[in-house]
């Protein structure tokens, strides 16, 4: 299915002056100058509650391990679950996948709170559709679905055979005398691995904001990842969240998990406050079932053909001619823009297309804000729902029930942002603009540590490589890396995730990517005989300096934005050359694009040896 332009606004009817400057004031006034440290990790009972605490799978006790592995696969999310498919594809057998959830499932293991589904196309984001015989049951399929087929995946690819869940990996330390990573845990285990694959995930560690007081609250609390349903009553697959109709409830928080959540939330308790910052852009949401007809006319390579042309639409551009197959928030400013060079003459320069699309990045934002009007009866709760900012300083929403809630009479939404936030709260509730709400529960949706400093977002005690110097000061200010997957200093390790490669508008996609790759190499060194594979230090340096040549500048844009975890809430780090950047969460991105990166690891793997990696074997280079 294809789809046409979208009603937006003509360009003469946004004052994009007026709202660049308003842009620049609702930025300012949001933003705090302790940047990351706004947030706290999960301590005391927080800990237990936010991090440690398992509600859905009881921890069944298991003896300690202790083992050599060829690899260890620190993660069950998709990252580690498409390490795996890859490892049994290249005919790796000795490995492990190790786990904090009690199954496989990643993000979609902890995250159950009510409504949550898939906020982009889930035909492209669900990988190995095709080899798996298997379709969403409708394009932003819910999360329950998600979490299930990944487990079919695991169980397809026998990735259940020695995986280790309700683990938690302690330490990590390179051995040089046995040439091996050791893995400790809080289950005892001492794991003595060839290879590691980092594959713990973007969305791993709870982010509670540092409200002052937030200790002294005598009610109940919790975070979205660990929802408490015992509480609220319900489940995930029908939640009905009965036992909240005599509670008055807070939710921090108005980001994508917050606009699934507060229409259920808005629905049975007693009185919901919704506790904004920053307000997201909320489109509607489309969801049209899986179409069998449709289903029966795919032929093979469809969905790689429906990731490119989503990853063009999202993230890059459409060519002339190509067609919008995805038809969503995430298309629409490229869906419009293809049609108005049909009739106006396509660009003849990137200068004059980034020119063309800034001026539509405005008339969207004008149509979404008009949504709000149009959907919210109350004029000042409808100006605070307003999102003033650039398209994709947030990550967009879809919901046909998110607006409408605001218009329930035991529904209100607080502008906390003169207070840059939640301003305190006591033992009975909260306080914003100097009034204390008495509330029996607080719900904290404020995502996960995404871009701050890596000790925070991995949650490993200790991670060292050669002669014990730690990750986290060697990737202190930057990332350093050959390819985006290894690092010299560290042998045998791999990274997955946003650091220094090519990023797809489907995530599930740069995992698989990754790998791929990851599984080449590793492959490759145990049919070599290798104890040791490390990137060079010259191999290393010759990587960063070529994407960083061929990077795509856009810390203006980035400075544009309001504070988030997109930008690391604003606050900027000095590299090792003193200059002074904003952390993006996607990390450094290939410029040249995803599939210029893809045919740059094809043509580096076809040539087969394995040029700018060192190989030892018996601690002789080979």
């Amino acid at each position: 299915m294809t789809c046409k332009p979208s009603a937006i606004p003509a360009p003469e009817a946004v004052n994009i002056p007026a709202l660049r400057e308003r842009y620049r004031q609702e930025r300012t006034l949001r933003t705090r100058p302790e940047g990351q440290r706004q947030y706290m990790p999960p301590a005391d009972h927080f800990a237990h509650d936010t991090y440690d605490r398992d509600p859905h799978m009881a921890v069944v006790a298991r003896d300690a391990v202790s083992e050599d592995i060829d690899v260890a696969v620190l993660g069950g999310g998709w990252s580690g679950v498409l390490a795996g498919y890859h490892l049994r594809k290249m005919g790796v057998t000795s490995f492990r996948n190790i786990d904090h959830a009690g199954d496989f499932g990643g993000v979609w293991y902890w995250n159950r709170y009510p409504g949550l589904s898939c906020d982009n196309d889930a035909y492209c984001y669900l990988p190995l559709l095709e080899e798996m015989g298997f379709l969403p049951s409708k394009k932003f399929t819910d999360g329950f679905e998600i979490r299930e087929y990944m487990q079919s995946i695991a169980r397809k690819f026998d990735l259940y055979q020695g995986a280790l869940f309700h683990t938690l990996v302690t330490s990590m330390r390179w051995d040089e005398q046995i040439q091996r990573w050791r893995i400790t845990t809080d289950r005892d285990d001492e794991i003595r691995a060839r290879f590691v694959v980092m594959a713990n995930g973007l969305l791993n560690v709870p982010k509670l904001p540092g409200i002052p007081g937030i200790h002294e609250f005598k009610g109940k609390m919790f975070h979205t990842a660990r929802w408490d349903y015992d509480y609220t009553g319900g489940d995930q697959k029908n939640p009905v969240l009965d036992k909240l109709a005599d509670k008055r409830v807070a939710i921090v928080g108005t980001g994508a998990t917050s606009v699934q959540a507060v229409p259920f939330l808005g629905q049975y308790a007693k009185q919901l406050y919704v506790l904004q910052r920053t307000a997201s852009t909320v489109d509607e949401r489309r969801n049209e079932k899986t179409d069998p007809e449709w289903a029966k006319s795919l032929q093979p390579g469809w969905q790689r053909e429906r990731q490119m042309n989503f990853h063009h639409a999202a993230m890059e551009t459409l060519s002339p001619g190509e067609p919008d197959l995805i038809c969503d928030i995430w298309t629409e400013i490229n869906r419009n823009l293809s049609a108005e060079f049909d009739v106006d003459g396509w660009p003849t320069s990137a200068e004059e297309y980034m020119a063309k699309r800034e001026v539509m990045d405005y008339r969207l934002m004008e149509r979404l804000r008009g949504r709000v009007d149009a959907l919210v009866q109350d004029k000042e709760a409808a100006e605070i729902l307003k999102p003033y900012y650039r398209y994709l300083c947030k990550r967009p929403a879809s919901n046909d029930d998110y607006y409408p809630t605001f218009n329930r009479p035991n529904v209100k939404v607080i502008d906390v942002s003169k207070t840059q936030g939640v301003e305190q709260m006591t033992a009975k509730g909260f306080i914003a603009d100097g009034v204390e709400y008495e509330i029996d529960c607080i719900i904290f949706a404020s995502g996960f540590e995404v871009t701050s400093d890596l000790d925070r977002r991995w949650g490993f005690d200790v991670l060292e490589g050669r002669d014990g110097k730690s990750i986290y000061e060697h990737w202190a200010t930057e990332f350093r890396t050959f390819h985006g997957m290894m690092t010299h200093g560290f042998p045998n390790q791999f990274f997955t995730g946003f650091i220094q490669g090519g990023v797809n508008a489907s995530t599930t996609e740069t995992f698989s990517q990754q790998g791929r790759h990851i599984a080449y190499i590793i492959k490759q060194a145990l049919d070599r005989g290798a104890a040791v594979v490390e990137p060079s230090l010259e191999a290393q340096n010759a990587y960063v300096d070529h994407i960083r040549a061929t990077a795509i500048d856009i810390s203006a844009f980035q400075r544009e934005c309001t504070p988030s975890y997109f930008n690391n809430e604003g606050e900027e780090v000095v590299t090792e050359k003193g200059e002074k950047k904003l952390r993006s969460y996607l990390g450094e991105t290939y410029g040249p694009g995803f599939y210029v990166f893809e045919k740059l690891l094809e043509d580096w793997r076809a040539q087969g040896d394995l040029e700018g990696l060192v190989l030892t074997k018996d601690r002789v280079p080979s």
